[in-house]
C-alpha cells in the first residue's frame, strides 16, 4: 500500500543512518530524585483521602469508601470489561495510522507500545507528553524515520481528538438547545461547543497550509546566530502539522476501519461511567455523562499525574452544574476512575519491560543484517570458495 502523498518523501534515509540513529536513541527514562518520589506518593495519597474520605464527609455522604463496596458487582465487572474494550479500540486505532507498511510491528508489538504508553500518559503530567514520547521512541526504534512517526504521531492525535471535539460540539448543542434531554445552563452546554468549533476551525486552518510552506518559512529564517538557528527549526512545525492533518483526512477519506478504534476508545470509557452510575443508583441522561465526561477530563490538561485530582473534581464539578446528585456523582466518578487510571496500570508496567526486550531483539536484527550481507559478498566473489 501507497503512502499518502501528504506524508514526507523518506526515500533518501537510508539504512545505515537508521541504524546509527536508533543506537542513539535511547528509552524515554524519567530521573526521579528520593524527594521527588516521596512527593509524588504524598499527593497521590492526600488526593485518594480527600476525594474517598473528606468530600464524602463533607456532602454528608459518609465514607465512600464503604459505599463503593456496596455496590452492584455486575455493573461493575460490566465497567471493567467495557474498560478493556476501550483499551482494544486505542490498539485498533495505533495500527490503522502507524503500522502501514511496517511489517516489523505485529499484534503483540502494537499491544506492547500502547500499553507502555498509556502507563506513561496515567502516571506523569504534562498531557499525556510522557505517553506520547514513549510511542514515538518505540516507533523510531523499530525502524520508522524519526520525521514519518512525528506526522503519523500528529494523523493519529487529531483523529482521537475529533472524536472529543465533535461529542463536545454536537452534545452541546443538543443539550442547549433542548434537542438532548438534560438541559443545562449556557456555560456548561453551548460554551463547550464553542470551544470545539474553534478547534475544529484550527484543525482545518492548518489543513488548508499550503504543501510549501516550510520552504517559504525557511527564506525568511536564513541567517546565522541563534535566533536564525531557532527560527529554522520552528518553521518545520507548521508544514509537520499539515502534514498530519493531511494524513488523518486521507485515513478517512480511505475508510480504514481501524480508525472506529477512536469511537470505541472514547466511546467504552463513557460507558465506563454509565456503568457506575448503574451500579450505585438512578441514572442521569446518557447525554448528561457524555457532556460532564469531556468536560471532566479536560483536567488531564493541568499539571497534575494522569490529571489525578482534577478530572475527579471536573466531572463531578460538571454534574453538579447538571443536577444530578451529588452524592451519587462522588460515587459513580471515584468508581470509574478507579477503574479507568489504576486498570491499565500493571499491565503497562510489564508491557514497558516488555518493550525493552522488543526494542533489543529489534537492535540485533538491525545489526545482523549488515553481517548476512557481508557473507553474501564473500561467497559471491571469485576466489571466495578456495579462500573457505
Amino acid at each position: 500500500m501507497s503512502e499518502p502523498d501528504s506524508e514526507p518523501e523518506l526515500e533518501e534515509a537510508t539504512q545505515a543512518q537508521s541504524r546509527d540513529a536508533s543506537r542513539d536513541d535511547e528509552m524515554p527514562r524519567v530521573a526521579v530524585t528520593r524527594r521527588q518520589a516521596i512527593a509524588f506518593g504524598l499527593f497521590v495519597l492526600t488526593v485518594i483521602a480527600f476525594f474517598y474520605f473528606v468530600l464524602p464527609k463533607l456532602s454528608g455522604v459518609g465514607t465512600t469508601v464503604h459505599r463503593i463496596e456496596r455496590g452492584n458487582g455486575w455493573w461493575i465487572a460490566i465497567g471493567v470489561a467495557l474498560e478493556l474494550l476501550s483499551f482494544a479500540g486505542y490498539v485498533m486505532l495505533f495500527r490503522a495510522v502507524f503500522v502501514r507498511g511496517q511489517g516489523r510491528i505485529g499484534w503483540p508489538e502494537s499491544y506492547e507500545i500502547t500499553m507502555a504508553g498509556l502507563v506513561a500518559t496515567r502516571l506523569f503530567a504534562a498531557a499525556g507528553a510522557g505517553g506520547i514520547a514513549l510511542t514515538a521512541w518505540g516507533l523510531r526504534r523499530s525502524g520508522m524515520e524519526s520525521r514519518l512517526v512525528a506526522c503519523r504521531m500528529v494523523a493519529f492525535t487529531v483523529l482521537l481528538y475529533v472524536v472529543y471535539a465533535g461529542s463536545l460540539l454536537i452534545d452541546g448543542i443538543g443539550l442547549g438547545t433542548g434537542l438532548f434531554p438534560g438541559g443545562g445552563s449556557f456555560a456548561i452546554t453551548f460554551v463547550p461547543a464553542i470551544v470545539a468549533a474553534l478547534l475544529l476551525g484550527v484543525a482545518g486552518a492548518v489543513a488548508a497550509l499550503p504543501g510549501d510552506v516550510e520552504r517559504r518559512l525557511q527564506r525568511r529564517a536564513t541567517g546565522s546566530g541563534r535566533l536564525a538557528h531557532w527560527l529554522a527549526r520552528a518553521v518545520t512545525v507548521p508544514a509537520l502539522a499539515a502534514s498530519g492533518v493531511r494524513t488523518a483526512i486521507d485515513l478517512i477519506r480511505r475508510r480504514e476501519p481501524g480508525l472506529l478504534g477512536a469511537i470505541a476508545w472514547w466511546g467504552f470509557d463513557i460507558s465506563v461511567l454509565w456503568a457506575m452510575f448503574h451500579a450505585f443508583g438512578s441514572v442521569p441522561p446518557f447525554t448528561v455523562i457524555w457532556m460532564a465526561y469531556f468536560v471532566g477530563t479536560l483536567g488531564n490538561l493541568l499539571p497534575l499525574p494522569g490529571g489525578l485530582g482534577g478530572v475527579e473534581g471536573g466531572m463531578i464539578g460538571a454534574f453538579a452544574a447538571f443536577g444530578v446528585d451529588f452524592d451519587l456523582s462522588v460515587l459513580a466518578v471515584l468508581s470509574y476512575r478507579g477503574i479507568s487510571f489504576w486498570l491499565p496500570t500493571v499491565p503497562g508496567a510489564i508491557a514497558y519491560f516488555q518493550l525493552r526486550r522488543t526494542v533489543a531483539r529489534w537492535r540485533e536484527e538491525q545489526d545482523e543484517q549488515p553481517a548476512a550481507g557481508a557473507r553474501a559478498s564473500s561467497v559471491g566473489t571469485p576466489g571466495a570458495v578456495g579462500a573457505r
